[in-house]
This record gives structure tokens, C-alpha cells and sequence, in this order.
């Protein structure tokens, strides 16, 4: 009966596992075939995005094609249009004395009948032979500006500017808006206009053709950046470079002081502490931009430089052709237009830093800076160049840069007390001690207010309402730079105090702070910021090396616990060979177990904090390596001998020369 019973329960403990093996069986052939749907089913959208792709591809290719075709087709309008001219001027010479001396015939037969005949019908026949050709003239001056105003090319309104820095010596260069014929003709026609048409239509018609050419050559100098950005670099376009081969290729305007330079310091101390260790920040409000802020910036730049170049051509090509009482409201109304949109491109750049400071990214507003300081060196020559002109357009430009300064102002005070009061968030604090983002970028951003000091300094003093600020020297200016710098450096260093007490270890806490005041001294010997401070503030390396310095004692009283154990505090006297008692072998035990505990536990915390500072870390390692070394040697010439265990290796675990090894792999992950 009992086998039949085993034979029964094994029987159903296999149709049990057969089960449970087929359910199992079910299942993978379940998540198989889902698996196998999935799988079709992604490879049915890559194939459909693959196909979409191709389709995208055949249209987009012919319109490519095209496009090409179109722009080969304008340029060779533009070449029959430009050999046209050259058989079209010279007719147009000859005819228009010859046209010029029928007009002062007809006009004396005018005079001629007035003075004689006045009712003859000959006389209204004449005058309106005479008003045809007026307008005929009036006709021809409007065809001839028309028709042989160009835009000036790009390249040579670089060239005129003087961007080629590889150049001694700048050569001046001539802006020829109109060949010399037609130029004669259209003086020549103004001028009989102006003598006998007694109609001042003509300049009208004069200033609008003229500041229409003037937008559209600084138009086109904006929009052969933005292809610059796309392509090499280079600033001479295919067209331009064809008729030019006999020039060298010019190199990119150059910018000292761009923004890029702070991101490319962040992105490598990101990566790399002082060492080449890995710094703590991970975050960075300098990150996210690329080169088209430096073609935007530049760009805008060269177009206030070319408008002033441009204006000056223009005026000058003015005097010869408009008369002189109407010169200056001519060209006032001639540059309306190319300026208007200047400066409200200006006011748009000032537009975009304030809604950046407004999210607190204040390293966006550095992008003022270059202009700003570009606007400012060209304000005499813009000056001068719009003498003459209504007070409304004279002063576009002095308003421009005040709402630049001020926004610039603005920008440096919130960006200081932004650092006063960064939040102390236990996740954003590196977890090893090292440097802070916070500080790393403060730095990185007075560091960019160095290749605009007087700028900078400008911007401070604009806000000043103290009769001292109205002299707006560049000492006084450099003295209020001077003491925003030490404000910031001085926030930072209540922000990190403040920050420094997340950490619930005190060694840690000065190991943070010892970093970061370090950094910040090297950062400021590194560059010229240690000048400016020392403006207002005498020997601030003093100051950075004694907070150093005691964030270093703070650190090595993290030792005393450990070389407590070595001192014979509360420890009898012992006689070398003396039998000892229990307890007194027991405080033995207890003071190696407690060194040995200690160090164990310190060097493996203390092994992943960091000193990204080479000089620093070798230095505090070596001034603990000796402290600790020689209590331990004492202590070991004293206990060491002595028979307190018959296990002496379970307690006197290591040599002088193994702790010192030890203490050598501080601050090391990789040790």
C-alpha cells in the first residue's frame, strides 16, 4: 500500500513539473511572439521613415538643383546688365549736352516771346515744350540714379572698414557708388534743374533711391555673415571672390573678449580640475551657445562701423550733386532709414539681455559688452559724421548706448547678488569636497569683465548719482570695477561659509572651503583680477592664504582622534619586563585597536575627497604623513616591547612606513 502511495505522489509531483514547464513554455512563446510583433512592427516604421526619407530626398535635391540654376541665372543678369551699362553710358554722354543746349533754346524762345509776343499762341506752344522737358530731365535723373545705384558689395565695405588685421598699414579705400559719366550727368542735370526747373522734386526722389542702396548694402554685409557662419569662415562671397583672385583670402574679423572664451574655460574646468582631476561642476549658465552669438555679435558690430563708412560716402557723393542750403535735411532724410533699423536691432539686442536677467542667465548679458564698447569708440566719428542732422537723429546713438549701460548695470549688480544668495541644496554640492559651480562660474565672469574694464567700469559709473561719478574718469571708473569685484568675491565667500555647513563632517566642510578659497586665489594670480582688488583692497592674496591656512588646521584636528590613541594620556607608568595586570594589557589593546580603527576609517573617507590642487594636496598629505608618522614611531618604541597579547600581529597591525603609504592615498580615488 505505502509504494502505491509513493508511486502516486511522484506521479503527481511530475505532472506537476510537466505543468509548470509547459506554462512556462507557454509563456516565453507568448513574450516571443510579442516580441516578434514588436520587432515587425519597428521594422515596418523604419522602413516607412526610410521610404519618407528617399521622397524627402528626390524633392529636395531637384529644388536644390534649381535654386542653383536660379542664382547662376541672376549672376548673369547682373553681367548683362552690367555690359548694357558700359554701351548704354557713353550714349547716353553725348546725348545729354546736346539735350541740355535744345532746353536753353527753347527757354529763350520762352523769354523771347514773354518779352515780345506775350498773347501769340507760339509762346503757350514753347512753355509747353519746355515743361515736357523738364520733366523729362527729372525723368532721366530718377532713371540714371536708378538704374546705376548698386548696393555696396560686402567685401569692400570690409575692406573700407579696415577688418584685415594682418594689414600694417590700412589702405583707404574709395567707394565709387556711381560710374564717373553718369555721375556728371546726373550733377549736371541737378544742377539745371536747380537754376531753371525751380522744382525741388528731384531731391526727393534723390535721398529716397540713395537711402534705399544704403540699407540694402548693410543688408547685404548682414546676410554675408550669416552664410560666413555656415561655410569656412571666410568673409568674401563666391561671386566677389571670382572677380578678386588676385587678393588674399581674408581671415575672420577678430574680437577680443568674446563670451566663447569664458565658455571654453568652464567646459575645461568642467572636465578638469587644477590638475587634470575631475571638478565638482556639472552645471554651467555658460553652456548652450554656440558660434552664431560671435557672428551675431560681430556681425552687428561691423554693421554700425559700415554705416558710418557708408553715411560718409554718401555725404560726400551728396555735396557734388544736391545744393548746399539743402545738404544737411537731405542727408538727414538719406540715412533715416538704414539707421532706424540700426539702432532698433540695437534696442532688441537690449531687449534680449533684459528678459536674460529676468531668468537670471546673466552670462547672456556679456554679449553687450563687445557692442557696447564698439558703440562708445565709435560715437566721435558717428558724431561728426551726423553733424548738421536733427537733434532727434543725433542723438539715436547716445540713446542706444545709455540703455545698454544701463541694462549692463543692472545685469552686474542682480549677477552679484545672485551669488549672495545661490540656495544651499544638499544635491547640488559635490559630494568629494572639490570646487564649487558656484564659484567656478563667479570667477569665469569676472574674468570676462577684464577685456572690458573701462566699459565695465563705464556701466558702474553711469549709476552713480555722486559728483565724483560726473567726472566719469577712467580712475574712477576703475575704482568702482574695483569694488564690485571685491563685492561679489565677498558674497562668494559668505555663500560657501553658508554652504560649507551642509556638510555634517567638519573635516569635509574645510576641505570644501579650503578648495574654493584656493581656486579662487590662483584663478585671481592667474589673471589680472588680483590688480583690480588690489585697487580698493591691499594684499587680498593675504587674505585668501590665511583663510586658507586655517581651513587646513581645521582639517588636520580631524587627525586628533586618531593620534589621541598614540599619546599616554591616563596611562600608568610601565616598568620593561614588569608583569602586567589585566586592565592595564586591556588599555594597551584598546589603544592600538582604537589607532588602528581610526586610521582604517579616516584614510578610507578621507581617500575619496579631493584637492584638485597638486601642490595643495602633496603638501597637507606631507604635513599629516609627519605628524602622524613620528606620534606612531614614539608610540611603538614605547608599547611595542611590551607584553600585553599573546597575539601581538592582531594589534600591531602595521609599520611606520604602511601608515605613511596610507596617508599618501588621501584625496585618490584611483589609489
Amino acid at each position: 500500500m505505502i509504494p502505491t502511495e509513493d508511486a502516486s505522489a511522484r506521479k503527481r509531483e511530475i505532472e506537476e513539473k510537466l505543468k509548470q514547464e509547459q506554462d512556462t513554455l507557454s509563456f516565453i512563446r507568448d513574450n516571443l511572439e510579442k516580441s516578434n510583433q514588436l520587432t515587425k512592427g519597428m521594422v515596418s516604421i523604419l522602413s516607412s521613415f526610410e521610404t519618407r526619407l528617399v521622397h524627402l530626398e528626390e524633392r529636395i535635391i531637384p529644388v536644390h538643383k534649381q535654386t542653383e540654376n536660379l542664382q547662376r541665372l541672376q549672376e548673369n543678369v547682373d553681367k548683362t546688365l552690367s555690359c548694357l551699362d558700359h554701351v548704354i553710358k557713353p550714349v547716353g554722354t553725348r546725348v545729354c549736352d546736346p539735350y541740355l543746349a535744345c532746353i536753353a533754346k527753347i527757354q529763350k524762345a520762352v523769354e523771347y516771346f514773354q518779352d515780345n509776343n506775350p498773347d501769340s499762341p507760339e509762346l503757350n506752344t514753347v512753355k509747353a515744350r519746355f515743361e515736357k522737358g523738364k520733366e523729362l530731365l527729372e525723368a532721366e535723373f530718377r532713371s540714371l540714379l536708378t538704374r546705376y545705384s548698386k548696393p555696396v558689395p560686402p567685401i569692400l565695405i570690409l575692406d573700407a572698414i579696415g577688418v584685415d588685421d594682418d594689414l600694417e598699414v590700412q589702405e583707404e579705400v574709395t567707394l565709387e557708388h556711381l560710374p564717373e559719366a553718369v555721375l556728371q550727368d546726373i550733377i549736371c542735370i541737378a544742377g539745371w534743374l536747380v537754376e531753371y526747373g525751380r522744382n525741388q522734386d528731384f531731391m526727393n526722389v534723390y535721398y529716397q533711391i540713395r537711402s534705399s542702396q544704403l540699407d540694402r548694402s548693410i543688408k547685404g554685409l548682414k546676410e554675408h555673415f550669416r552664410k560666413s557662419s555656415s561655410s569656412s569662415g571666410v568673409l568674401y562671397s563666391p561671386a566677389v571672390q571670382n572677380k578678386r583672385k588676385d587678393t588674399p583670402t581674408k581671415k575672420p574679423p577678430k574680437r577680443p573678449g568674446t563670451i566663447r572664451k569664458a565658455q571654453n574655460l568652464l567646459k575645461q574646468y568642467s572636465q578638469h580640475g587644477l590638475d587634470g582631476k575631475k571638478g565638482g561642476s556639472n552645471l554651467s549658465p555658460l553652456e548652450g551657445k554656440d558660434d552664431m552669438l560671435d557672428i551675431e555679435i560681430d556681425s552687428y558690430i561691423h554693421c554700425i562701423s559700415a554705416f558710418v563708412k557708408l553715411a560718409q560716402s554718401e555725404y560726400s557723393l551728396l555735396t557734388e550733386i544736391i545744393p548746399e542750403h539743402h545738404q544737411k535735411k537731405t542727408f538727414d532724410s538719406l540715412i533715416q532709414e538704414a539707421l532706424d533699423n540700426l539702432m532698433l536691432e540695437g534696442e532688441s539686442i537690449v531687449s534680449a539681455a533684459r528678459r536674460a536677467i529676468m531668468r537670471h542667465d546673466y552670462s547672456a548679458v556679456l554679449t553687450i559688452f563687445p557692442i557696447l564698447r564698439h558703440l562708445k569708440q565709435t560715437k566721435p566719428e558717428f558724431d561728426s559724421t551726423l553733424q548738421g542732422t536733427a537733434a532727434s537723429t543725433k542723438n539715436k546713438l547716445p540713446a542706444l548706448i545709455t540703455s545698454m549701460e544701463t541694462i549692463g548695470a543692472k545685469a552686474l549688480e542682480e549677477f552679484a547678488d545672485s551669488i549672495k544668495n545661490d540656495p544651499d541644496k544638499e544635491y547640488n554640492m559635490p559630494k568629494d569636497g572639490t570646487v564649487h559651480e558656484l564659484t567656478s562660474n563667479a570667477i569665469l565672469f569676472l574674468q570676462q569683465l577684464l577685456d572690458f574694464q573701462e566699459t565695465a567700469g563705464a556701466m558702474l559709473a553711469s549709476q552713480e548719482t555722486s559728483s565724483s561719478a560726473s567726472s566719469y574718469s577712467s580712475e574712477f571708473s576703475r575704482r568702482l570695477l574695483s569694488t564690485y569685484i571685491c563685492k561679489v568675491l565677498g558674497n562668494l565667500q559668505l555663500n560657501l561659509l553658508s554652504k560649507s555647513k551642509v556638510y555634517e563632517d567638519p573635516a569635509l566642510s574645510a576641505i570644501f572651503l579650503h578648495n574654493n578659497y584656493n581656486y579662487t586665489l590662483k584663478s585671481l594670480e592667474k589673471s589680472e583680477l588680483i590688480q583690480l582688488v588690489a585697487v580698493t583692497q591691499k594684499k587680498p592674496e593675504n587674505v585668501y592664504r590665511e583663510l586658507i591656512e586655517r581651513e587646513i588646521q581645521t582639517y588636520q584636528r580631524s587627525w586628533l582622534r586618531v593620534t589621541e590613541y598614540l599619546t599616554d594620556r591616563n596611562m600608568p607608568p610601565f616598568q620593561q619586563g614588569a608583569k602586567l595586570k589585566d586592565k592595564e594589557r586591556q588599555m594597551i589593546k584598546d589603544k592600538f585597536k582604537g589607532f588602528n580603527d581610526g586610521l582604517e576609517e579616516l584614510c578610507k573617507i578621507q581617500k575619496g575627497w579631493a584637492i584638485p590642487d597638486k601642490e595643495q594636496r602633496d603638501a597637507i598629505r606631507q604635513a599629516q604623513k609627519k605628524v602622524v608618522s613620528q606620534a606612531y614611531r614614539d608610540f611603538l618604541s614605547r608599547y611595542a616591547n611590551i607584553s600585553f597579547t599573546k597575539n601581538p600581529e592582531k594589534y600591531n597591525k602595521y609599520r611606520p612606513e604602511q601608515v605613511e603609504e596610507m596617508i599618501e592615498k588621501l584625496f585618490d580615488t584611483s589609489a
